[in-house]
């Protein structure tokens, strides 16, 4: 199937702009249609990005026959919600992470996948960096074994602010959010599903209603182990940091780079087309549209994560 696949973007936030920079890179690829809160601004990134329909309305872009796709960068608590509607419209999905907050939510998006059988993918960005994409691929090589993760999600957010420092207009959360990234990937390296997990949580912050620490241990089917930090109280460098230790070596990845255990930088450039995570993660959405596929990261790939959030969160009480 070599016809333009024909994008909306709903959120044209902080994320929804590396989307929108990710897809004009794809040969084949039309950004039709904006959805956003605010009219102003979406008709300014439309105006940029050469889509020529803008609403705050997804149901009016979803209605259109120039719309093949729909990529959500939308509030977590619509994922669910919005992900059905656009299935239901007949339009293959990408939702950001996470898929849901809660996971009843979670599993009816896979039931709507499974009925219509269009492609609905979930922005698991670490399954698609390079530097995690060449630890991956030594892993089944049979060349690295994990042994330990070992992982620091870290930011100074005390206020609600997105990365653009811009007001939100919904609460970003450590565990359904932060923690679905390190929980999906560590079983997705480990090639075995998680068996047990714990977490400890801070106290909740008195205006946001959310824990702003975070500790979670992680253990594998076959032994391997994880640790992971998040916190919004982190006034240092920022991001996510994943420490990989194995029986034949030790990597660090930050982002897309990635380093041995001695900080000599590994070149991953040639790993795959683009060393742009997020390019790369829309580049198998709009191929698995084409190639009438099941994509990595999946609705259904992913959803484990998400029992396993499920758990940790009754934990927590």
């Amino acid at each position: 199937m070599s016809k333009t696949v024909r994008i909306a973007l709903a959120g044209p936030g902080a994320f929804g702009i590396k989307h929108l920079d990710g897809l004009k890179n794809i040969e084949g690829v039309e950004v039709t249609s904006i959805i956003g809160r605010e009219l102003p601004k979406a008709e300014e990134v439309a105006k940029k990005y050469g889509a020529k329909h803008v609403t705050t309305n997804l149901d009016e872009a979803l209605a259109r026959p120039d719309v093949d796709a729909v990529i959500l960068c939308t509030p977590t608590q619509m994922h669910a919600e919005q992900s059905i509607a656009a299935m239901k419209a007949g339009k293959h999905v990408q939702v950001e992470i996470p898929l849901c907050d809660k996971l009843e939510e979670g599993k009816a998006v896979v039931a709507m996948q499974q009925k219509t059988g269009l492609v609905a993918m979930v922005g698991h960005t670490r399954r698609f960096n390079p530097s995690h994409q060449y630890v991956h691929k030594k892993i089944q090589a049979g060349e690295f074994n994990i042994q330990q993760m070992d992982v620091q999600t870290y930011f100074f957010r005390r206020t609600n602010m997105n990365a653009l420092g811009q007001a939100r207009s919904w609460t970003d959360h450590l565990l359904w959010h932060h923690a679905a990234h390190t929980v999906d990937l560590f079983a997705y390296q480990c090639g075995s599903p998680i068996v047990k997990a714990n977490v400890v949580q801070g106290p909740i912050h008195p205006q946001l209603g959310i824990a702003m620490d975070m500790s979670i241990q992680l253990k594998a089917a076959n032994g391997a182990i994880c640790t992971l930090s998040l916190s919004f109280n982190n006034d240092g460098p920022l991001g996510t940091f994943f420490r990989y230790i194995g029986d034949t070596a030790t990597y660090i990845a930050r982002y897309d780079d990635l380093f041995n255990g001695k900080e000599e930088k590994i070149d991953v450039s040639k790993v795959d087309v683009s060393m742009n995570g997020i390019e790369l993660q829309d580049r198998e959405f709009i191929a698995a549209i084409r190639e009438g596929r099941e994509p990595n990261s999946s609705v259904a790939k992913v959803l484990p994560c998400y029992d396993v959030l499920d758990q940790l969160e009754r934990q927590l009480g």
